[in-house]
């Protein structure tokens, strides 16, 4: 078993890139292939899912249990969950917004396609896929 963690936490953070990767090129695919301007507001869902999981991967796994001991103060450890609950606010919000302009896509004839929409939803899911993939796998040895 221990041979299995140190194999996930060689191959763990190139697996996270590329889904990472992959969630972007899906993005990039449905802007370059649409056939109208596709506005900053269907961006938004996307930078801010990559932000969330650059929050939830600033904090340390050991920082969350009970044991931890703080230098700064008995208080910290609730810092640290107020920091990754807000984390996953901020994804759960950028799921739902994406959400919203898939189904506003796919309503409107004006708008991007329905592809553009999905795409979104693709591009959120896989980036926050690829966060928690890298938060289990990276370590701070």
């Amino acid at each position: 078993m221990e041979n299995l963690a140190l194999l996930w936490g060689i191959i763990g953070p190139g697996v996270a890139g590329a889904v990472f990767g992959a969630g972007w090129w899906f993005w990039v695919d449905a802007v370059v292939c649409s056939s109208v301007q596709v506005s900053f507001l269907h961006y938004l869902p996307g930078i801010f899912a990559s932000l969330a999981a650059l929050m939830f991967n600033a904090v340390n796994k050991d920082e969350i249990g009970y044991d931890y001991y703080s230098p700064y103060g008995d208080d910290s450890e609730w810092r640290v969950k107020l920091w990754l609950f807000v984390a996953y606010v901020v994804s759960f919000v950028c799921l739902a917004g994406s959400v919203g302009m898939l189904v506003q896509d796919a309503l409107t004839d004006k708008g991007p396609s329905v592809w553009t929409g999905v795409a979104g939803v693709l591009q959120c899911v896989l980036v926050l896929i690829s966060g928690l993939i890298y938060w289990t796998c990276h370590s701070e040895d």
